[in-house]
C-alpha cells in the first residue's frame, strides 16, 4: 500500500489515503457497498441522494457513458465495488469528483442515493485529482493523456519526473506523449479519431518537417499502413530527403523548380537527379487531389497552347 501511495503523489496522496473500513449499510434503493478502500479511519462511506450531485467541473477528458448497461448489471448484481469521491459545493450540493461512469449507471438503475466519500477539497487538489485519476485510466487516447500531462505541468508546474511520479509511469513515457503536443493540429486530430498509432506518431515524430508529417499521415490512413511499413516508408523519406538535398547543392534549379510545381499543385513534389536523368514525383492523398492536379495541368496546358498558336 506504501507504493500506492507514492504513485498518486503529494496531492493524491492525501485526498486517497490507503487504509480500509467497513462499508456503510446500504440506504434506499441504492446498491450494495463491498469494503472500499481509500478510507480514513474516521471517515465514513456515506450515501448520497443521487439528485444532489452534480457534474465534475474539472474532468479532461471526453467522458464516455458508453457500455453503462453492462457495468449497471453488475451493481445491480454484486453492488458497487468502491464508493465514489465527491466534495461538497454551495447550496448542500455534491460534485462527482471520481467515478462519473458508476454514478452513471446507478442513475440508469433508477436508485436514490450512490455509496460516497466526500472530501471538502479545494478546487485545485480536485483539479490535480481528477487530472491524474484520467491519466492512470487505460481507455484514453494517447492525445487525451499528451493534454493531461500538459495540464499538469501548465498549471500545477510539475515536472516530468513528478508528474511520472503521480501517475505510476517512467518518465520517458510522460516525456513520449508531450512531444504528441509538437504535432500538426491535422495528426493530432487522426490520433484522436483512432486513425493513427501511438507507435504510427513516434515514426511521425522523427521526420523533419511539419509538411512530411501531414503527408505521411495521410497516406498511412488512406493505405492502412501497418507500423512497420510507416517505418520502411519514413526511412526512404528521409534518404530521399537527403539525396535530394545533395543534388540541390549542385544544381540549385532543380530545387526551385521543386518548390513552385508544390505551390502550383498544392501537394508533395520530390524532383530527383542522377547521371543526367530524373524524376518528378508528384504524391496525393485522395481522388480530390488528383483531380484537382488535373485540372490545373489541363488549365496550364490550355495557356500554352493559346501562346503557341
Amino acid at each position: 500500500m506504501s507504493h500506492q501511495r507514492k504513485v498518486l503523489g503529494r496531492g493524491l496522496g492525501a485526498l486517497l489515503p490507503s487504509r480500509q473500513v467497513p462499508p456503510a449499510p446500504a440506504l434506499d434503493a441504492a446498491p450494495a457497498s463491498t469494503p472500499a478502500p481509500n478510507v480514513l479511519p474516521d471517515e465514513p462511506v456515506q450515501h448520497i441522494a443521487l439528485n444532489s450531485l452534480d457534474r465534475n467541473p474539472y474532468q479532461t477528458r471526453s467522458v464516455s457513458f458508453g457500455g453503462l448497461d453492462d457495468l449497471a448489471a453488475s451493481i445491480q448484481a454484486v453492488g458497487l465495488m468502491q464508493p465514489i469521491v465527491v466534495r461538497p459545493v454551495a447550496g448542500g450540493r455534491y460534485q462527482v469528483i471520481a467515478g462519473e461512469r458508476c454514478w452513471e449507471a446507478v442513475r440508469q438503475l433508477r436508485h436514490r442515493s450512490i455509496a460516497a466519500i466526500v472530501r471538502p477539497v479545494s478546487n485545485e487538489q480536485a483539479m490535480e485529482m481528477t487530472i491524474v485519476e484520467n491519466l492512470q485510466r487505460l481507455e484514453l487516447t494517447c492525445m487525451e493523456q499528451a493534454r493531461g500531462y500538459d495540464r499538469l505541468a501548465r498549471e500545477f508546474a510539475l515536472t516530468q519526473e513528478e508528474m511520472a511520479e503521480r501517475t505510476g509511469k517512467q518518465r520517458s513515457s510522460v516525456a513520449n506523449f508531450l512531444r504528441l503536443l509538437k504535432l500538426p493540429s491535422s495528426v493530432q486530430a487522426m490520433l484522436d479519431q483512432g486513425q493513427l498509432s501511438f507507435g504510427h506518431a513516434n515514426v511521425l515524430m522523427a521526420l523533419e518537417s511539419p509538411e512530411e508529417v501531414e503527408q505521411l499521415a495521410q497516406r498511412i490512413v488512406a493505405l492502412s499502413f501497418s507500423v512497420r511499413q510507416t517505418e520502411k516508408t519514413a526511412t526512404k523519406l528521409a534518404h530521399d530527403r537527403k539525396r535530394a538535398e545533395r543534388i540541390h547543392l549542385l544544381y540549385p534549379n532543380l530545387r526551385e523548380g521543386g518548390h513552385q510545381l508544390q505551390r502550383a499543385l498544392g501537394v508533395h513534389v520530390t524532383v530527383t537527379y542522377r547521371k543526367g536523368k530524373g524524376k518528378i514525383v508528384i504524391e496525393y492523398s485522395s481522388r480530390e487531389d488528383f483531380d484537382r492536379i488535373l485540372a490545373v495541368m489541363r488549365t496550364d496546358a490550355r495557356r500554352t497552347s493559346k501562346r503557341d498558336n
